[in-house]
């Protein structure tokens, strides 16, 4: 079905500016992907795992030109020589990012665009929108604004508008990266449901856990290389330590145990009281009161829709329908004075994203950024080498860690990191997960809206979970009540089976 012989990829930019091997390039390729064969692609950031799915798909070198050898073949076709209306109706691709692919403003549209390229009558496409929405279970999101959709929503009318046009083969890279962990087990049944018609797919992920049972082979690249190749069976045979050495996150959340020491209540810094939040005028969440000690990192937790991000911008002087008091040091503090002594990394980074280059960018608008700690945050995090470059060229996890970075470089008393882990890798995660706990050491007050429990046991040492409108639990990270902290977080976030 898919055949990589000998394939070796460089991009242009790459070679210009550093005349090099850069790290998501590939090196001598040499991979036969069956028919109805569901072949997981991981590794490290930028490894060459998004390149192995763009050469399918024929983006590399027709979109991202650079210097190809040897042979990537479809059914015994040239990938590169093929015309490209040729490899779209064979070929499906879900980005990481959905806002990358969408062409319509509107749901229903933008399901239906690939199958009007595709030139079929207007009683088919309609048929097909129709059987695609409900086959996927997202009939509730027909006739939606794109604009007004969360980010689990857009990924899940990406996939829709790919699943409408019946391609042979998948390709999906890192489709779980903005999902609570409900709508992961959803994709996990829309994948079983591809696999039982027959359907070849090829996907790129760091979160391993959701994908076992289902992927048939699993493939680990390194520096542009294969560096092994496991069957379904063999990978599960791992040790945590091997895993770890390759850059690989857990396969199996139920072992995973929290590492962080809760700690003694301190005396409290801040405080709400009374505090109900609103929506136009709608209520999120209602009668908030909670005391929060210096150092404390606390975990968010909850569904889609549950207020979370409501409940953190509040925090940080960004929201404006509130009734109650916030209170630092025993004082009341505005909205304006809390804007000032916080900080907020947002799901999507790309939102916050302004200099010209990541160095810039890790001190950019900070008054007086001390130049030693920017150097320092880059080098823990592993920006350094991606300094003079522009952080709209990095990939998702890459703008993920810059983002992290700002949050530690600007000093702030109270930081906020919305989903900080989307599209990182094992090394990576715990990089961001010491930054956030040097940072509690510091004093500073932590809150991470989370749906990543292996994340969670690794930073947080207090979790809030937001359901029905409000607090229903306040819960102290442990280890000696992980059975209890395990059951309460995955039933928070509406995981099915555990």
């Amino acid at each position: 079905m898919i055949e990589f012989k000998h394939v070796s990829f460089s991009y242009d930019s790459r070679r210009e500016q550093e005349g090099i091997h850069g790290r998501d390039d590939l090196r001598d390729i040499n991979l036969t992907v069956a028919e109805g064969e569901c072949v997981l692609l991981c590794g490290k950031s930028g490894c060459g795992k998004t390149t192995m799915t763009r050469l399918v798909n024929g983006l590399v070198p027709n979109f991202y030109p650079g210097k190809l050898t040897g042979e990537v073949l479809l059914d015994g076709r040239s990938v590169p020589e093929m015309p490209m209306y040729e490899t779209a109706s064979l070929v499906g691709s879900v980005f990481q990012n959905p806002r990358t692919q969408f062409f319509n403003v509107d749901t229903d549209s933008e399901i239906a665009f690939g199958v009007e390229n595709q030139a079929l009558p207007g009683e088919q496409i309609e048929d097909r929108v129709a059987a695609s929405a409900k086959d996927l279970e997202i009939e509730n999101l027909r006739g939606r604004n794109i604009f007004s959709l969360s980010g689990g929503e857009k990924q899940k009318i990406a996939f829709a508008s790919v699943y409408a046009m019946n391609p042979r083969v998948y390709l999906l890279d890192e489709p779980s990266s903005n999902l609570d962990m409900e709508t992961i087990d959803a994709l996990r049944a829309h994948l079983k449901m591809l696999k039982s018609q027959g359907k070849t797919i090829l996907i790129v992920e760091h979160r391993l856990y959701y994908l076992m049972g289902i992927a048939d082979r699993i493939i680990v690249f390194d520096e542009g290389q294969i560096k092994k190749i496991y069957s379904a069976g063999e990978f599960l045979t791992l040790t945590d330590e091997e895993r770890r050495a390759m850059g690989l996150r857990a396969t199996d959340l139920q072992k995973e145990t929290p590492d962080v020491i809760a700690g003694k209540e301190g005396e409290t810094r801040l405080e709400m009281k009374g505090v109900s939040l609103f929506y136009r005028k709608t209520p999120v969440i209602e009668n908030i009161n909670v005391k929060i000690s210096q150092g404390e990192v606390i975990a968010l937790v909850g569904k889609n829709g549950a207020g979370k991000t409501t409940f953190s911008r509040a925090f940080c002087g960004l929201h404006k329908g509130i009734k109650g008091d916030y209170l630092w040091d025993g004082r009341g503090i505005s909205p304006k004075k809390r804007q000032k002594i916080s900080y907020m990394v947002m799901q999507d980074v790309n939102y916050e994203l302004f200099a010209e280059s990541v160095e810039a960018e890790c001190s950019f608008g900070i008054k007086n950024p001390d130049a030693d700690l920017v150097a320092e945050t880059m080098d823990a995090l592993e920006l350094t080498p991606f300094a003079e470059q522009h952080p709209g060229t990095l990939s998702g996890g890459q703008k993920q860690r810059v983002a992290v970075a700002v949050g530690q470089v600007c000093q702030k008393e109270l930081i906020v990191f919305d989903e900080p882990t989307s599209g990182l890798d094992y090394e990576s995660m715990t990089r961001v997960a010491e930054i956030i706990r040097s940072l509690s050491k510091q004093g500073k007050i932590i809150f991470v809206v989370t749906h990543d429990y292996e994340f969670l046991c690794r930073t947080c040492s207090r979790m809030l979970v937001l359901s029905d409108g409000e607090i229903s639990r306040d819960f102290k990270c442990r280890a000696d009540r992980r059975e209890e902290m395990r059951q309460l977080f995955f039933s928070a976030v509406g995981k099915k089976d555990m």
